[in-house]
């Protein structure tokens, strides 16, 4: 008979994991409670989770103080665009290093997957000369640019472009598609959990991104979402319950992607590290 886990065991695992969500979403349980608050409200101790008069007005100053509707235009259409671009160059590259043989190939793929271990800011000024001689700063183009090629994203899809079974490559190659077709048709309809995982992963780095757009964007038409945010943050004063309803706006975004991909998701973590 098989050994069933006691029930005292499986009650204690339950408290402990539903421990450890409450601490995991505790804090943005505080921005969704303070972006309700006016400012001399959002720190008070004790802490009033439920405020007992909401200030709802904060989520319609956010758009009247700041043109944040164009902030998020600006940051969806960058977002937008990498994640697409991403998705193909890194699946493009994965199904390069598993399936097509040629020389010095796990060499290439080993020193491109260490740039994953090079910090940022090691490089980012050279970058950031870079892209002034080419004309790029100040505008969106830098930042699609930059981030349409990830490391991370090709070792990700890799590891799943390889349980891919060889059989049935050759048999597309036999029946007379090239190797650009078998991409198209054979292989990246296989990476799907996986491109969800990457999808995913890309759209929540980009959204957030930060640094980015303070080095690279000047113009305030041109600004995202983020940086929308720090406007809330004066010389003098700093704006806590504007700050928690941006925060909370730029979220839905974030969740809404997920949600979309969750099942997909959870499926693509599952397979990515198996190898055929």
């Amino acid at each position: 008979m098989l050994n069933k886990t006691p029930v005292w065991k499986k009650t204690v695992l339950y408290v402990v994991l539903i421990l450890i969500c409450a601490v995991t979403l505790l804090p943005l349980v505080w921005m969704l409670s303070a972006s309700l608050k006016l400012d001399k409200d959002v720190f008070r101790i004790p802490i009033e989770w439920i405020p007992s008069d909401p200030a709802w007005s904060n989520y319609q100053r956010i758009w009247d103080q700041v043109p944040m509707l164009q902030f998020t235009f600006n940051t969806f259409k960058i977002t937008v665009i990498t994640t697409v671009i991403q998705v193909f160059t890194c699946s493009f590259a994965a199904y390069g290093f598993a399936k097509c043989q040629f020389r010095g190939r796990n060499v290439l793929f080993l020193i491109y997957v260490a740039t994953i271990a090079v910090p940022w800011q090691v490089y980012m000024l050279p970058q950031y000369t870079m892209m002034n001689k080419f004309g790029l700063v100040d505008t969106h183009a830098v930042l699609i640019l930059l981030h349409s090629f990830d490391a991370f994203g090709v070792f990700l899809l890799r590891q799943f472009c390889m349980g891919i079974p060889n059989e049935l490559l050759e048999a597309a190659r036999i029946d007379g598609l090239s190797e650009y077709g078998v991409y198209r048709k054979i292989v990246l309809p296989q990476m799907g959990p996986s491109i969800a995982t990457l999808v995913i992963f890309t759209f929540v780095t980009n959204w957030n991104d930060f640094m980015g757009p303070m080095i690279y964007l000047n113009s305030t038409e041109l600004k995202t979402v983020q940086l929308g945010i720090r406007m809330f943050m004066g010389q003098y004063s700093t704006e806590y319950g504007l700050i928690m309803a941006a925060s909370v706006v730029s979220l839905i975004p974030v969740i809404i992607v997920f949600l979309i991909f969750q099942k997909k998701f959870v499926q693509g973590i599952a397979t990515s590290g198996l190898k055929g």
